[in-house]
């Protein structure tokens, strides 16, 4: 096939491929030639049909076949003469609309090459480490906060209020045009006000009443109210109060340890401790991670493709749109500008994301079928009930798996980068800690 450079600007190429008549017939003749043996027409035995009767009867199907076996396989000459890989999938379109039989056929092929990515002498990097303990203040901090959350209620001194979040002992009867109703009662229910576990505007009417008094409660059940018969009505439910009680943390011992599965309390701040620890090289490790890629990006400068840095600009303001507007969860909202800060974040993003890919793959960097299974498993985790579903779905969309594949490949490769950097720890404080977090945020 003949090849002709019609555009070399930057990453853009452009050719003009020509495949002759000639080529095409002999192509086809050849393919039908291996085909004849296997065929039997009527009249004829099989492997005896004569070519021009198989041409006639077979051949615009060998044609197409033909055309593209031979538009593929010149591409793939170019790319591999040239020693270039396309951004995207390259553009490739037929020439001459009116191409008929025994004319040549003319192909125009268009795409943006991936750039040649320089070399980065690793060893060159300086990156610093930080390391935080969990130090006594910590976990007993982390120790009160749970041992709130395992709250108990003590009754309140005698004649006091009851206020929102106290827990009432209440014994009620619920009624719908006078008349009680099944499941309407209830004997020493301990209700939490503000807990929601009621029909709405229950709750806050127990707001300030004593033990021994007496109070109704009107609602109205939701229009759509499970139990049919009572959707959309009117409720009075006559509560009588007989404790009312404050919350108070539980005490922090060996019955606190136990509600959290540990054998005892010094076995619980070893947890504690342990898993303070592992959130903190969690963000220490964000912290790095930013690091690597700022100084690798200071390092390198190469063309990128514009489609890349195009596709990646918008993706971005997009999704910037969609947290500033959370109330939109569709689509259907007015064209969204891309801004000169979209496309300069989005300049980094690829050329980063290039970097480390070539990285990897000069590292030769794997993701194995244990950290892919692993993750789709977090990632159905999502979807409680409907796990198998989401298996299927991702088996059957390679997008998908590639989404799932990015983030493990490329924290592989920042970890390849930082065992050959020169990296030096830091200890630092929990709270030194946060303020380089939110640091880093603010960036």
């Amino acid at each position: 096939m003949q090849v002709t450079e019609t555009l070399n600007e930057g990453l853009k190429r452009g050719y003009k491929m020509i495949l002759s008549a000639k080529d095409l017939d002999e192509k086809v003749n050849a393919k039908l030639k291996e085909a004849q043996p296997d065929i039997e027409i009527k009249g004829f035995r099989k492997g005896k049909v004569p070519l021009p009767l198989l041409k006639k009867q077979f051949g615009q199907r060998v044609l197409g076949e033909a055309m593209q076996e031979s538009v593929d396989d010149a591409m793939k000459a170019h790319f591999e003469a040239k020693g270039e890989r396309p951004a995207f999938e390259p553009d490739v379109k037929m020439a001459n609309q009116d191409w008929k039989e025994g004319d040549d056929v003319e192909i125009v092929l268009s795409y943006e090459a991936l750039p040649a990515i320089p070399d980065v002498d690793l060893k060159s990097l300086k990156l610093e480490r930080l390391v935080a303990k969990a130090d006594d203040a910590a976990v007993d901090e982390a120790l009160k906060n749970l041992a709130e959350n395992a709250q108990d209620f003590k009754d309140r001194k005698k004649g006091s209020k009851s206020k929102d979040g106290d827990q009432v002992v209440i014994d009620f009867v619920g009624k719908v045009d006078g008349e009680a109703f099944d499941g309407g009662s209830a004997e020493d229910y301990p209700l939490v006000i503000g807990s929601g576990s009621f029909i709405p505007g229950f709750e806050e009417q127990l707001v300030g009443v004593k033990v021994e008094e007496v109070k109704a409660v009107t609602v109205t059940f939701p229009e759509a109210y499970q139990a049919a018969h009572l959707a959309g009505k009117e409720a009075v439910f006559d509560c009588t109060v007989k404790a009312v009680k404050e919350p108070v943390a539980a005490e922090i011992n060996d019955e606190l340890a136990q509600k959290y599965g540990a054998e005892d309390l010094a076995a619980l701040k070893t947890q504690i401790s342990e898993r303070l620890e592992m959130e903190y090289a969690g963000a220490a490790r964000a912290i790095l991670k930013r690091h690597v890629l700022d100084q690798l990006d200071e390092k390198v400068s190469f063309d990128l493709p514009p489609s890349m840095v195009d596709a990646e600009a918008k993706q971005i303001a997009h999704q910037l749109w969609h947290e500033e507007n959370p109330d939109v969860q569709g689509h259907d909202h007015p064209e969204i500008d891309v801004t000169e800060e979209h496309t300069k974040l989005a300049e980094r993003r690829v050329r980063l994301g290039l970097l480390l890919a070539e990285l990897g793959q000069k590292a030769e960097v794997q993701v194995s079928d244990a950290e892919m299974t692993q993750a789709v498993m977090n990632q159905a985790r999502q979807y409680p009930g409907h796990e198998r579903e989401f298996f299927e779905f991702v088996q059957k969309n390679p997008q998908m798996r590639q989404q799932l594949r990015a983030p493990i490949f490329e924290d592989k490769v920042i970890d390849y980068v930082v065992e050959l950097a020169e990296v030096t720890d830091k200890e630092l404080s929990k709270e030194e800690l946060e303020k380089a977090i939110e640091a880093m945020n603010d960036e």
